[in-house]
C-alpha cells in the first residue's frame, strides 16, 4: 500500500500531544505545572472541540493540547494535521482501543488534500504511530473515492475510469471485461448505450470479477457492487442550468464509491467473491443524443419512455442491476449520485438508503452509527410508482410532479431487481460544499466505511 500522508513510523523526535475533552480539561489542567496553567489561561484555552493550544518549552515548542469532543469520533481529531505545525507528534496520554482507532482514522482523513494540479500549501503534521492495517486500508479507500470524484472529466471520462479499474484489477489479481460502444447493443445493454451514445467517448460497462477463481472461492458469498459512472452530466437535451452543471464531474461519485469499496474488499481479502459493475458514460449533447419522449429498450425487457434526459442515472443503472440480478448473488449494493431530492430531504451529509431487505438495511444503519459514517433509510413506498406511469411504455423515467423524487428514483431501480433478491441502493451526494475538519471541500466518500464494516461483520 502507498504510504499515507500524515503518518510516520518513527517517534524519535516527535513532540507530545495531549488529546483532551472540554469536560476533562479542568482535571487535566490541575495536573500540569503552574506556569503551563497560566499559559493556557492567558489564551482562554478550554479544550473546546476543534481547538489547539501550543505549549512553550525552553528550546521553543514543547508540545500541544488538542481539544476534542467525542473521543470515539474520528472527526474529533481530524483538525490536528493542519492545525498543528508541520512536524512529528505522538499521543502523550493513554487512549483506549476505540479512541486510538478513531485518532488514526481521523488523522488520516484530515491529512487529505487533492494535489493532482497543484501542490498543497503545506504538509500535514505527522502522527508517530504504528497504524492499524485495516484502518490504513479504509483511509486509502476514502482517498481513492475523493481523488476520482475531484478529477475533472477531461481526465476522468469513461476510458480513464476503465483504466483505473484495470490498474486495480491487475494489482489484486481480478479479471476485468469491458463492453464498449456498439458492443453494448450486441450484448443487450441498450439503456447504457442510449445515454452515452452522444459523447465522443464511447459508453461502456466495466465488469470486474474477484475471488471466484478457485473451488473455495466459488463457494464464498457473492456480492455484486454497482456504481453509477456518469462521468459528466450536461442533463442531455434537457440541459442543466450553468449552476447545476458546474460540479457534474462528481456525477460518477457512485462509481467512485463502488470502485473504492471493491478495492478495499480485495485489499483486505474479505472471504467473499465480488462482481463490480460500472456503467460509465457521459450524458452529452449531440445529433444522436437520446431525446425526451423516446421509448428505449432495457436489458430486462421493460420499455422506458424518456420523460427527462437529465434522469439518466437510473437509465444506465437499470441495465447494470438487471445483469447483477441474473447472477443470483447473495447481495446487490448500488451507489449513485441519483437525485437532488435526496439532498433536499436529508441535506449533504446523509446519504439516502433504500432497501428491500430489512436485515440488510438495519445492519448498514447500525454500522453507520457505530463507525461515525451515517446514512438514513428512506421508504420504498411502491404506491408512488404512479408518478412514473407512461401512456405508451411500461415505465417512464421521470414525472412532472416534484413529489417524492428520491423515492420514485429508487422505485424505478426496484423494478429491475427481483423481489426476492436482497438489494440496497444508496443515493449519495459524494461532495463537501465547504471545508470542515477531515472533510475538505470537494469529493467525499460517504457511508463507504460503514458499508465495509457491515460486510466485514456479515462475512469477515
Amino acid at each position: 500500500m502507498t504510504a499515507l500522508p500524515g503518518f510516520t513510523a518513527t517517534a524519535d523526535h516527535a513532540l507530545p500531544l495531549h488529546a483532551v475533552t472540554a469536560n476533562g480539561f479542568a482535571a487535566w489542567s490541575a495536573q500540569q505545572s503552574a506556569p503551563l496553567q497560566a499559559w493556557l489561561k492567558a489564551q482562554g484555552f478550554s479544550a473546546a472541540a476543534g481547538t489547539v493550544a501550543l505549549l512553550p518549552g525552553s528550546e521553543g515548542l514543547a508540545g500541544a493540547v488538542l481539544g476534542i469532543a467525542d473521543t470515539k469520533d474520528p472527526f474529533a481529531y481530524a483538525h490536528a494535521p493542519y492545525a498543528l505545525p508541520t512536524g512529528d507528534w505522538r499521543i502523550a496520554d493513554a487512549l483506549d482501543a476505540d479512541a486510538t482507532a478513531a485518532l488514526q482514522l481521523g488523522w488520516g482523513l484530515g491529512s487529505y488534500r487533492f494535489t493532482r494540479y497543484r501542490d498543497a500549501t503545506r504538509a500535514p503534521a505527522r502522527l508517530a504511530i504504528d497504524i492499524d492495517d485495516d484502518i490504513a486500508a479504509q483511509i486509502a479507500a476514502c482517498f481513492r473515492a475523493r481523488d476520482l470524484i475531484n478529477t475533472p472529466t477531461e481526465h476522468m471520462g469513461p476510458d480513464e475510469l476503465e483504466a483505473v479499474a484495470r490498474e486495480i484489477a491487475a494489482t489484486h489479481g481480478a479479471d476485468l471485461d469491458v463492453l464498449a460502444g456498439d458492443d453494448l447493443l450486441a450484448h443487450n445493454f441498450p439503456a447504457i448505450h442510449a445515454v452515452g451514445r452522444a459523447s465522443h467517448r464511447a459508453p461502456r460497462l466495466i465488469v470486474l470479477h474477484w475471488g471466484g477463481n478457485t473451488d473455495e472461492g466459488k463457494a464464498r458469498p457473492h456480492i455484486v457492487i454497482v456504481g453509477k459512472g456518469v462521468c459528466f452530466d450536461t442533463g442531455g437535451l434537457d440541459i442543466k442550468a450553468a449552476a447545476g452543471m458546474r460540479n457534474m464531474k462528481k456525477d460518477m461519485g457512485g462509481a467512485a464509491h463502488a470502485i473504492a469499496l471493491a478495492e478495499l474488499i480485495m485489499a483486505r481479502k474479505l472471504p467473499v467473491r465480488i462482481t463490480l459493475l460500472v456503467p460509465a458514460v457521459e450524458n452529452a449533447i449531440g445529433p444522436n443524443a437520446y431525446r425526451p419522449g423516446e421509448v428505449i429498450a432495457t436489458r430486462k425487457g421493460i420499455s422506458v419512455e424518456i420523460d427527462n434526459t437529465d434522469a439518466e442515472g437510473r437509465i444506465v443503472l437499470c441495465d447494470a442491476l438487471a445483469y447483477a440480478a441474473e447472477q443470483s448473488p447473495q447481495l446487490i449494493l448500488d451507489f449513485a449520485t441519483l437525485t437532488g431530492a435526496a439532498r433536499i430531504a436529508l441535506g449533504p451529509d446523509l446519504p439516502a438508503l433504500f432497501s428491500n431487505d430489512d436485515a440488510l438495511a438495519n445492519d448498514w444503519l447500525s454500522a453507520g452509527t457505530h463507525h461515525y459514517d451515517p446514512l438514513w433509510r428512506m421508504p420504498l413506498h411502491r404506491p408512488y410508482l404512479r408518478y412514473l406511469k407512461s401512456d405508451i411504455a411500461d415505465l417512464a423515467n421521470g414525472s412532472s410532479s416534484a413529489m417524492a423524487g428520491c423515492i420514485t428514483a429508487a422505485l424505478y431501480l426496484d423494478r429491475f431487481v427481483p423481489a426476492e433478491q436482497p438489494w440496497a441502493h444508496l443515493d449519495v451526494y459524494s461532495w463537501n460544499d465547504n471545508d470542515r475538519s477531515g472533510r475538505p471541500a470537494g469529493g467525499e466518500a460517504q457511508a463507504l466505511r460503514s458499508c465495509y464494516a457491515m460486510l466485514k461483520a456479515r462475512y469477515g
